[in-house]
């Protein structure tokens, strides 16, 4: 297996606005209660994250911001994916020139590819930089172009391209990766950590991590410790805490967990909005069950 950019649970980390954009000093208070409990790693400007309503500057300011305030105390992998494959490579380029550890790049979606064309622009992009790159298959958020085994097996072979996060949710296929590529396997689900791991998975990045970031990390490192039915406890305990996180379109349910928390990481950004009334008491009964509503 190529050598990861991290073992363990990597938050997928909301970016927290305010009335004039960003609120910067909530994202540093963030960043450092991840490090005090200990996640592995940041996952910056990711779906959950938001990236989709940020201009260029205010996205990158982001990944400087995140990247100097972590300061080399665990990885940070900034998300740089995009259709448009010259942008893509703009800001993989700039997240690396502000010191990230890593690149998270999704399918191009909407416009979509072929297979070809999908090997072609991750190939581009690594191409471009010298720090290392994980896929992300997620084809509910590309109009159904996911990476297909054999294009996996090909981009595999690409020096900095060094894992996915495989969020199909289909464990076959995850097992397929695992026995045909040399690439480091996260789950891009939380309702599968321990069975990615049990194929050899490297860990999570995790939506959980919000706002269990402990336990998340006790899963994996349980697990990798070789800690099996520990980690099977911890995470089958959470998993209705997970469920109730994917009740809406991720971000929705997890920021608004963490308001309802006291975390105070401000709105969502149009077109996501507010939970519907039903939703929003199933996830403050989980939330309350799991001690989490003060």
């Amino acid at each position: 297996m190529k050598t990861p950019i991290f073992t363990g649970s990597a938050v997928a980390l909301i970016t927290p606005f305010n009335e004039n954009g960003v609120d910067f000093a909530k994202l540093e208070e963030l960043l450092n209660y991840h490090v005090e409990n200990h996640t592995d790693a940041i996952v910056i400007c990711g779906t959950t994250g938001e990236p989709s309503t940020m201009p260029d500057e205010e996205h990158l300011s982001v990944i400087r911001f995140a990247v100097e305030k972590i300061a080399k105390r665990i990885p940070v992998i900034a998300g740089t994916g995009s259709n448009d494959t010259a942008h893509a490579i703009h800001l993989s380029k700039s997240a690396e020139e502000a010191g990230a550890d890593g690149v998270l790049v999704v399918a191009p979606y909407y416009n979509k590819t072929t297979q070809k064309g999908l090997c072609a622009h991750i190939e581009a992009i690594a191409n471009a930089i010298s720090i290392p790159m994980i896929l992300y298959n997620i084809p509910g958020r590309t109009g159904g172009l996911g990476f297909s085994l054999d294009s996996l097996k090909k981009l595999s072979k690409l020096p900095n391209v060094v894992g996915v996060k495989e969020a199909t949710g289909d464990l076959a296929f995850a097992a397929d990766i695992a026995a045909n590529t040399d690439l480091a396997i996260y789950a891009g689900n939380d309702d599968i950590i321990v069975p990615i791991m049990s194929i050899g998975g490297q860990g999570v990045i995790s939506v959980l991590a919000n706002v269990m970031p402990q336990e998340t990390h006790d899963i994996c490192a349980d697990y990798l410790a070789g800690n099996i039915e520990s980690s099977r406890k911890t995470f089958l305990s959470l998993l209705d805490l997970v469920h109730s996180l994917f009740i809406e379109v991720n971000p929705i349910p997890v920021k608004t967990a963490m308001n309802l928390m006291g975390f105070q990481v401000g709105n969502l950004r149009m077109p996501l909005c507010d939970m519907v009334e039903e939703n929003l008491e199933k996830l403050k009964a989980t939330l309350k069950a799991h001690g989490l509503l003060k």
